[in-house]
């Protein structure tokens, strides 16, 4: 089986589609990763086989425009173009599509995939499959923060579509498989395969951290990749450590090299760790103070550690409103995150067996799901149902 693996071009999102794709690989099928130009190197880094599709989109860009309102901060301007039906995001999925599909159909047909797996806003993915008679499966990230833009969908997508030869298809594919636990997604009629999440942030040294002193609790500081991108305005990292930090607290900053320049003075006993992926440094931790993001949020709770949240991207926004609905963290709006009420939620987090119970609760129920290793099969029997229907 070959199975064709797609994103646009930002590292959380290729994150998302590596634990599936070494299980194929693993099983023996052959996989290809293929993405815009800038996502290239970061799919070579992983150890999986990279092509490059399409060309760069300006999307940093295209993600200011749709930042959440804030007082304190100016309200960026909302990109223009044709595409503006529906939420905005929507625009920007729409731009990666248009500049992906016609390479990815291509190479679809030209490698002979038997399959597509996308991401959710990889809306390329299942253009291409449908132009070459291949079964789709959307390989979610997080919680289906799509869903909402489904009646929309095959509209925006139809003139994209139609210059590759199709003109009927699915954009949500013929299976969705969801590596978030019940309680933590979205309801839908749509048919879902259930996987374990495995947490990939990046590939990075694999040695963990040491514990911290005796008598002090661990809280883990991270801000993403994507706004220190946007504006260091956006970048908290840096006040959310300092909020964190105290006589009784071990705190770990983890940034990436570029935010290097972002953090200013910080305490000396404030351990900054550089492009270290998040799932190392969570063994001992207590809580994790972030912006939100899907591989943040689900590798917090895959180790049951609680979340405090500052959310500014509508994405950022729907996972931690899941965060609040199953218990397992707080939200702060950027309005709200002050020293002072950073520091009191921090604390009063670090005291609550609460949202603690709820996050270890979550990471027992994604042990009881199956791994990706267990899944192939499922797709293998996707494409051969496929092939014989076609013959």
């Amino acid at each position: 089986m070959r199975v064709l693996f797609t994103t646009w071009a930002w590292p959380s999102h290729l994150y998302g589609l590596v634990p599936m794709a070494w299980a194929c690989r693993a099983a023996g099928h052959e996989v290809l990763v293929a993405g815009q130009p800038g996502i290239h190197d970061e799919i070579v880094r992983t150890g999986l086989p990279a092509a490059t599709v399409g060309h760069d989109v300006d999307a940093v860009g295209l993600v200011r425009g749709y930042v959440l309102p804030s007082r304190t901060l100016p309200a960026p301007a909302a990109p223009a173009g044709p595409e503006g039906r529906g939420p905005r995001a929507l625009r920007m999925f729409h731009a990666h599509a248009d500049s992906m599909v016609d390479d990815l159909t291509a190479l679809a047909r030209d490698w002979r995939a038997d399959l597509v797996v996308y991401e959710p806003t990889a809306l390329a993915g299942p253009i291409a499959a449908a132009a070459t008679g291949v079964p789709a499966v959307r390989l979610l990230y997080g919680t289906d923060l799509m869903l909402r833009a489904r009646p929309l969908l095959p509209d925006v997508l139809a003139p994209l579509a139609a210059r590759n030869g199709v003109h009927a298809f699915d954009p949500f594919g013929d299976l969705t498989v969801d590596p978030c636990p019940d309680e933590f997604q979205l309801p839908t009629d749509q048919r879902r395969l259930s996987m374990r999440y495995v947490p990939f942030n990046g590939p990075g040294d694999g040695t963990p951290i040491a514990p911290p002193p005796p008598g002090r609790r661990r809280v883990v500081v991270t801000w993403g990749h994507t706004m220190a991108r946007l504006s260091p305005a956006h970048f908290f990292a840096p006040e959310a450590a300092l909020a964190a930090h105290g006589p009784d607290t071990d705190v770990v900053l983890a940034v990436s090299a570029d935010q290097l320049p972002l953090l200013g003075d910080l305490p000396a006993d404030v351990t900054v760790t550089v492009d270290t992926p998040l799932r190392q440094l969570l063994a001992d931790a207590d809580l994790v103070v972030a912006h939100g993001g899907a591989g943040t949020v689900l590798t917090s709770l895959q180790a049951g550690v609680p979340l405090l949240l500052v959310p500014q991207l509508p994405d950022h926004a729907g996972h931690s409103a899941r965060v609040l609905a199953t218990g397992t963290g707080e939200v702060l709006s950027r309005d709200e995150a002050d020293h002072g009420r950073l520091r009191g939620e921090i604390r009063r987090l670090l005291e609550s067996d609460r949202e603690r119970a709820a996050a270890r609760r979550l990471a027992e129920r994604n042990l009881e799901r199956p791994a990706p290793a267990d899944l192939v099969a499922a797709l293998e029997r996707l494409t051969d149902t496929r092939a014989a229907a076609a013959r």
